[in-house]
């Protein structure tokens, strides 16, 4: 018996309502993701790049067609099921990392564990491991207020990574940050998805990031095309 991909779209749609006719954002994909792949998928700003994430991450639901997560459709979930899904087995990274600037660096990445039902002292331990692996051992108790950019996106980053999930969702994730701080969050994010064996998959119009990506894919008018 052959072993299920992380991922298996089959003719997946996406349309919205527009002013006058709807609009197709996404036509039919059809894409195999396998476990601990690192993808990228480049576009132009307006391609469906987010909405295509947001439907690997059941933060958005197809129109048309079917997403197979490890097997399992993702219609047969009720909210309830996708947003345990969402914090166990789906990490995100955003643009702006949406950290809280009244808690420090650990209580931050904690948070996952707490919204998982494990404790606190849990929680803080698997924030200390994430947070070596990102490189800010050192920064644990410092207030978020006090990271440079680059620092609190590798926070952002160890967060995701908290629970150990089976895919890491990261949307345009060094779209904020100046060209150094870019090249070196493309750099953990594939490092990490060696060492880990952890599915990674990026959208972004960085060429330079979707670079160090093992697998490189472009949608255009709807439509994933390969490069390379």
């Amino acid at each position: 018996m052959s072993k299920e991909p992380l991922y298996r779209l089959k003719k997946v749609g996406k349309e919205f309502a527009g002013p006058g006719e709807r609009l197709r954002v996404l036509d039919g994909i059809d894409l195999t993701i396998e476990a601990g792949e690192s993808v990228a998928i480049l576009g132009a700003s307006g391609s469906g790049k987010t909405t295509f994430l947001h439907i690997l991450g059941t933060l958005d639901m197809p129109t048309s067609g079917e997403i197979f997560f490890m097997g399992r459709p993702f219609s047969k979930l009720d909210g309830r099921r996708r947003a345990q899904l969402r914090n166990r087995d789906i990490g995100f990274v955003f643009q702006f990392h949406h950290l809280l600037a009244e808690f420090t660096t650990l209580e931050n990445v904690a948070m996952p564990g707490l919204v998982a039902g494990k404790s606190r002292e849990e929680s803080a331990e698997l924030a200390r491991e994430a947070l070596s692996l990102v490189g800010l051992k050192d920064r644990m108790e410092f207030s978020v207020t006090t990271l440079s950019g680059g620092e609190r996106q590798r926070a952002a980053i160890a967060r995701a990574l908290l629970l150990r999930p089976k895919v890491v969702l990261a949307d345009e994730p060094t779209g904020n940050l100046d060209e150094k701080n870019g090249m070196m969050i493309g750099e953990l994010l594939r490092s990490l998805n060696r060492e880990l064996g952890m599915t990674f998959v990026v959208v972004t119009h960085n060429t330079d990031l979707a670079g160090v990506m093992e697998r490189r894919l472009e949608l255009r008018l709807g439509v994933l095309y390969a490069q390379g």
